[in-house]
């Protein structure tokens, strides 16, 4: 960018720039506080506003984070890294190793505010998804929330077909080493092939209160459905993932 082009910016921009570059090139490291409104206000020669805008700017980029009552801080939480491919390998869950297995590492894992509905009406959307012959039809729910390292990343809600869940540990909080596709393997509907959706949006409310999201970060929504060998859909899993928590990987070959 020339200097020309620069000055053309806001002056809140060119402040946010220079501290990204600073956090970026390590001047600020993880975890260290940056400087606030008043500090912005004496060296920028700014108003107030300008100051705040330009934290906000970091703050929705997803480096920084704001501590009530301390100051904006750079944010120290480490990025999931989501391997789509490898994390669904059958070794993983046939193996007993949770899907999760392939991105955490050591990292401390929680799933809690678990709640799960043994036989709920699927509705037009869900029925749809699982080739069910009517919305009436009866669904397993399984809404899940999974904090990595203290923080709130994921919100899960997954569809299976009442008849398949029933009776069995996919209808329990802890559906057992493996997960859900371990059990639906041993009940004979393994699954073969999955098929990934991808989109983002801004949160609602209630998607910011239980991620925790600072004010302007959007979600990346993923919708998961797991087919048999035969084709039969077994499950419709809908994602909420907070944007700044996750780096999205695919590895993959190129076509003949």
């Amino acid at each position: 960018m020339t200097d020309q082009e620069s000055g053309h910016r806001p002056k809140y921009q060119r402040i946010a720039d220079e501290l990204r570059t600073a956090i970026q090139s390590g001047t600020f490291a993880p975890g260290d506080r940056l400087p606030g409104e008043n500090d912005l206000m004496g060296t920028y020669d700014v108003a107030r506003m300008t100051a705040r805008q330009a934290l906000s700017v970091l703050r929705n980029e997803g480096l920084a984070e704001a501590r009530k009552g301390a100051g904006v801080f750079v944010r120290s939480f480490r990025p999931v890294r989501r391997r789509s491919i490898p994390r669904l390998a059958r070794d993983h869950w046939a193996n007993g190793r949770s899907v999760w297995s392939a991105d955490v590492e050591d990292r401390a894992l929680v799933v809690d505010q678990v709640e799960v509905t043994p036989a709920a009406p699927a509705g037009t959307r869900v029925a749809r998804a699982l080739g069910l012959g009517s919305p009436d039809d009866p669904v397993c729910v399984r809404s899940r929330r999974f904090v990595l390292d203290d923080k709130p990343v994921l919100l899960s809600v997954s569809y299976l077909p009442a008849a398949l869940a029933e009776g069995t540990a996919i209808t329990q909080p802890d559906t057992g080493p493996g997960g859900t596709y371990a059990r639906l393997t041993e009940l004979g509907h393994c699954p073969a092939h999955f098929r990934e959706e991808i989109r983002c949006r801004m949160p609602t409310s209630e998607e910011s209160d239980r991620l925790s999201l600072g004010f302007g970060t959007p979600v990346i929504l993923i919708s998961r459905t797991a087919l048999t060998e035969a084709g039969v859909t077994v499950e419709l899993n809908e994602m909420t993932l907070d944007s700044g928590s996750y780096v999205l990987e695919y590895d993959f070959d190129a076509g003949a």
